[in-house]
């Protein structure tokens, strides 16, 4: 792949990722506060692990991925 195909697909994947986090922002279920992601509130401090968010954010790249390697 030649240097300026990999530089457009990178700057389409960075408009899309932008645009999810913008539409995200304004919906009820934001990125990051998804239903499966575990917070622990302690006395000293807050664990938070966005385990939803991962497994979203990983089928979401393999996606991409599986597109963009198809011949």
């Amino acid at each position: 792949m030649s240097l300026g195909r990999t530089l457009m697909v990178l700057g389409a994947l960075l408009f899309a990722a932008g645009t999810v986090v913008w539409l995200s922002e304004k919906s009820s279920v934001r990125l990051g506060h998804l239903p499966g992601d575990i917070v622990i509130r302690g006395k000293s401090g807050v664990f938070y692990f966005p385990l939803a968010t991962c497994i979203l954010l990983s089928l979401i790249g393999s996606l991409v991925l599986w597109f963009l390697n198809r011949k």
